[in-house]
């Protein structure tokens, strides 16, 4: 059975990419993205453009993947076309490339460690630690967790988050956070003033809104789920953290393909160079990591994650806030 450093080289010979499935990829998905944003301001039928609205939706999070891969290098690495294309996506849906890299890294090097930044992923605190906060400071922890604050992530995660607090941080390392707000107030502001609110609502709003949703709830599901492990940061290292705190999200192959395969998300941290559409034939020829922790889109598991609060050290288990104030009660 292979375990540590030899499962991790197991893995290496996926992390080479075929060149034009990553480039037919990457122009078809972006290339149905632009013919629907069109649709959408264009065609004279509501029902078309409504259908085209939620489709553009689910591209989005599609192409965000890809996005995401690029800052990975693992695929269209040292690409010239690539390097302008996707810095431009980045920007276009408030993910600005500085502080996306930045962060996400940050996330990878450091995924499930207690007592460590928060950078790149949601806060987690201890049951002790939390209890030992004023009534301000768990609101406000709570607040960072809070199921509203999830699906409203358009606002929170990608305005407020990746663009204004990234560039009032530090506007000289992030200017492109700013350069992306802009850009995009000025094509909401362009799309209202020449065809409508309707059409700003269809071809804009809805559309970020839904990829900031359910990428910010992916995102939270990956590492906040029944059966995580969160572990010291003596005690951690990089292959656990992948296998025991980062699931495995089993979905439709629809909901796998507008993913990007995200879902198989324990092996993408165990190596990040894997490109997306080799992650499913990684799963499939390493026995070893055909058994991961499993979530779903289910509204049931849906809300199990959700429930998850703070890490209960004497129990080894993410708890709800319930459970967390009821360790303080007399047995």
């Amino acid at each position: 059975m292979l375990t540590g450093k030899e499962l991790i080289l197991a893995t290496r010979p996926y992390a080479r990419e075929n060149r034009v499935k990553s480039w037919v990829y990457t122009l078809a998905t972006f290339s149905l993205l632009t013919v629907d944003f069109f649709a959408i301001l264009f065609v004279p039928y509501l029902a078309v453009r409504i259908v085209c609205s939620i489709l553009m939706g689910l591209l989005m999070v599609r192409m965000f993947i890809i996005y995401h891969d690029y800052e990975h290098h693992a695929i269209l690495n040292r690409s010239i076309p690539a390097k302008i294309l996707m810095p431009v996506y980045g920007a276009m849906v408030l993910a600005p490339q500085s502080i996306w890299k930045r962060s996400h890294d940050h996330h990878h090097k450091h995924n499930s460690k207690l007592f460590t930044t928060s950078i790149g992923s949601y806060r987690v605190l201890t049951k002790n630690k939390f209890l030992s906060l004023s009534k301000k400071e768990q609101r406000a922890y709570l607040a960072s967790r809070h199921p509203l604050t999830i699906l409203f992530g358009y606002f929170t995660t990608f305005i407020y988050g990746m663009c204004w607090e990234s560039f009032r941080s530090n506007p000289r390392k992030h200017y492109d956070s700013l350069l992306a707000l802009v850009g995009h107030l000025l094509v909401s502001v362009a799309v209202i003033w020449y065809l409508g609110w309707l059409t700003w609502l269809l071809a804009i709003f809805y559309p970020f809104f839904f990829n900031g949703a359910l990428g910010a709830y992916l995102f939270y599901a990956q590492h906040n789920f029944p059966g995580v492990v969160f572990s010291d940061n003596g005690e951690w290292c990089y292959e656990k953290a992948a296998l025991e705190s980062s699931s495995f999200m089993d979905l439709n192959p629809i909901m796998h393909w507008f993913t990007g395969n995200i879902g198989y998300h324990h092996i993408h941290h165990l190596n990040a160079r894997i490109p997306f559409y080799r992650l499913p034939e990684v799963m499939a020829r390493i026995s070893e990591l055909q058994h991961p922790k499993v979530t779903t889109l289910n509204p049931k598991d849906i809300i199990a994650c959700l429930k998850l609060k703070v890490w209960d050290q004497e129990g080894g288990a993410m708890v709800s806030l319930d459970d967390a104030q009821a360790s303080l009660m007399p047995a």
